[in-house]
C-alpha cells in the first residue's frame, strides 16, 4: 500500500477503501460513505442512480458516476461507460435509460413497454448497427454512414437491449477523460479507443438530427432530455401541450409511491411529459420532420453548453488515440458563439431556453442558464455577467450552493425537484466553469459549500436550498461520486 493513502472500511468489494492521506478523519469518513454508496449501487455491469427510485442505468448519471469511480474503482468506471454505449442506437443517440432485464415493469415507470409501444418504435429500438469496430478508430474517428445514420454496434454481438428513445446531456466524454487522466495507462488508452468513435457518433447525432432550428444548437424533444425535468425553463413551451388526464389514468406513476408528491412534478406536468413522449415514440423516434409534427422543441443553454464541453474533452481524447483534435476544438468554439448569439439575454445577464416553435426565450432565470460558464471561449462580458448572477441573491453559492431556480421568483419551490432545490452535479459543473475562467476564490467557496452539504446531510439526490437538508432519493450515486472528486483535490 502506498504511504500516501490510508485504509478504510470495506466498500462492498473484497478490498478495503483507500482514502487519500491528506484527508482528516471527518472527511475520510465522508469518503468511505461515498465509496460505499457506489459499491452498493453497483449491479455487476453498471451503477444505478439509487436503489429506491432509479433501478436502471441512466445516461448522464453514468457520466458523472464515472468521475467518482475514477478515484476508487476505475475498472467499474470503464465498465459503466461501456455498458451504456453498447446500447447506443444506430443513428448515434445514446438513450437516457438502458433497462435492466432483471427489474420488473412495476418497479419503474415508464419502463420498456412504454417506450416500445408502437411497431415502428420497436423496430428503431432494436436495430443494432456494426459500423464501428470495437478496437479502433476509423480515419479521424467518425463513424461509417449507414441507412440509419452514423451508428454504433449493439454490444459487439448484435444483442438487443431495451432502452428509452430520448437522450440526456452528453457528459460522457468529460467523464471518460477524467477516468483516463487519473490513470493514463495502456488499458485506459484501449478504453478510450473503444469509446472515441462512439462519443463522436453521439455528438454528430446531436449536431445534425437535432439542429431543428437550423442555427447549430441541438433542440431537446422532451424536458427529460435536459436532465432538469420540471424546470421553469420549459413552462412556456409546455403550456402549448394539452393536458390529457386520460394518459395518467392509463399509466400509473411510480415516483409518487416512493417519494413525496410535494417533491415531484405535478400530475399536469407529468401528463404533458407522457403526451410528448408518446408523440415522439409513435413517430418512430424519427427526427426528420420534428418541426412540423412534434409539440415540444426547445434549445436549452445547459444541454448545448455540455455539447461544447464534450467537444473539448474529445479533443483531448483524440490526441491520445491518434485522431485529429482540431475539429473538436473548432466545433466547441462555434457552439460557444452560437450560444451567445442565440440564447444570451442581455436584460437578465443570463442564458435562457428558446422555444424553437415560437422563437421566444423563456423568461425564467434557471440554473441551466449559468452552465455556459464551462466553456473556456465564453467572452469576458458573458463570464462576468454569469458570475454576477451566480453570486447574487437570486442564486448564491454560500452557505448553500446555487439552487436550480431564481430564489426571488414567485413560483420558487424549495422542495419540488428542479424548481428550487440544490443539485450537486450542476454545482460541480459550475465550479468547473469558475475554475476555467480563473475565478478560483469563488470556486473554493462553492467547493466548501458542496462538501458541507455532503458532510451534514449525506449523499441525497438533491437538497433544500436554505437548510441544506437532503431531499429525494438517499444514497444517490452522482452525489457520492462527485463528493469523492471534490475530496480528492487538495486545493483549487
Amino acid at each position: 500500500m502506498s504511504s500516501t493513502a490510508k485504509r478504510g472500511r470495506a466498500t462492498g468489494s473484497s478490498e478495503p477503501a483507500v482514502v487519500p492521506a491528506h484527508l482528516g478523519e471527518a472527511d475520510a469518513e465522508t469518503w468511505r460513505a461515498a465509496a460505499a454508496i457506489l459499491a452498493a449501487n453497483w449491479t455487476g455491469s453498471h451503477t444505478v442512480p439509487s436503489r429506491t427510485l432509479y433501478p436502471h442505468q441512466w445516461s448522464w448519471d453514468a457520466g458523472f458516476i464515472s468521475v467518482g469511480l475514477a478515484h476508487v474503482a476505475p475498472d467499474r468506471a470503464w465498465r459503466d461507460l461501456r455498458s451504456l454505449f453498447t446500447a447506443q442506437w444506430p443513428d448515434g443517440r445514446v438513450p437516457h435509460i438502458v433497462f435492466d432485464p432483471g427489474v420488473t415493469e412495476r418497479d419503474y415507470f415508464p419502463g420498456p413497454s412504454f417506450w416500445t409501444g408502437s411497431p415502428t418504435a420497436r423496430q428503431r429500438l432494436h436495430t443494432p448497427n456494426d459500423s464501428v469496430s470495437d478496437n479502433g478508430v476509423s480515419g479521424n474517428g467518425a463513424t461509417n454512414d449507414s441507412a440509419a445514420g452514423n451508428g454504433v454496434s449493439g454490444n459487439g454481438a448484435g444483442a438487443e437491449r431495451a432502452t428509452s428513445g430520448i437522450v440526456q446531456p452528453p457528459v460522457h466524454a468529460v467523464g471518460a477523460w477524467e477516468v483516463y487522466r487519473r490513470g493514463p495507462d495502456e488499458a485506459a488508452t484501449a478504453q478510450l479507443r473503444w469509446l472515441y468513435p462512439r462519443l463522436v457518433a453521439q455528438q454528430e447525432y446531436l449536431a445534425t438530427a437535432r439542429d431543428v432550428g437550423g442555427a447549430g444548437l441541438a433542440a431537446i424533444v422532451h424536458p427529460w432530455e435536459s436532465g432538469l425535468d420540471n424546470s421553469p425553463s420549459w413552462d412556456e413551451a409546455l403550456a402549448a401541450v394539452p393536458v390529457a388526464v386520460e394518459v395518467l389514468r392509463r399509466y400509473a406513476r411510480r415516483d409518487n409511491q416512493v417519494v413525496s408528491s410535494a417533491h415531484r412534478p405535478t400530475d399536469d406536468d407529468y401528463a404533458r411529459y407522457l403526451n410528448i413522449a408518446l408523440s415522439y415514440r409513435d413517430g418512430g423516434y424519427r427526427d426528420s420532420d420534428l418541426a412540423v409534427r412534434h409539440p415540444f422543441l426547445v434549445e436549452c443553454p445547459g444541454f448545448n453548453a455540455l455539447r461544447g464541453a464534450a467537444e473539448l474533452a474529445l479533443a483531448r481524447i483524440a490526441e491520445v488515440v491518434g485522431a485529429d483534435p482540431a475539429p473538436h476544438r473548432e466545433r466547441a468554439g462555434v457552439l460557444t458563439r452560437q450560444l451567445v448569439d442565440r440564447l444570451f439575454v442581455p436584460e437578465t445577464g443570463m442564458f435562457h431556453a428558446r422555444d424553437v416553435r415560437t422563437g421566444r426565450h423563456s423568461r425564467a432565470r434557471c440554473v441551466n442558464g449559468l452552465l455556459p460558464l464551462v466553456l473556456p471561449e465564453l467572452p469576458a462580458a458573458q463570464v462576468a455577467s454569469l458570475v454576477t448572477a451566480l453570486e447574487s441573491p437570486r442564486f448564491g453559492i454560500w452557505p448553500v450552493p446555487a439552487p436550480s431556480y431564481d430564489r426571488s421568483a414567485v413560483d420558487f419551490d424549495a422542495y419540488r425537484y428542479w424548481r428550487g432545490p440544490v443539485w450537486f452535479n450542476i454545482n460541480w459543473l459550475l465550479r468547473a466553469g469558475l475554475r476555467t475562467h480563473g475565478r478560483h476564490g469563488e470556486a473554493r467557496t462553492l467547493r466548501s459549500a458542496l462538501l458541507d452539504l455532503a458532510r451534514r446531510s449525506g449523499h441525497y439526490e438533491y437538497f433544500h436550498p436554505d437548510s441544506g437538508a437532503g431531499i429525494g432519493s438517499p444514497a444517490f450515486s452522482w452525489t457520492a461520486a462527485l463528493t469523492l472528486d471534490l475530496l480528492a483535490e487538495q486545493s483549487d
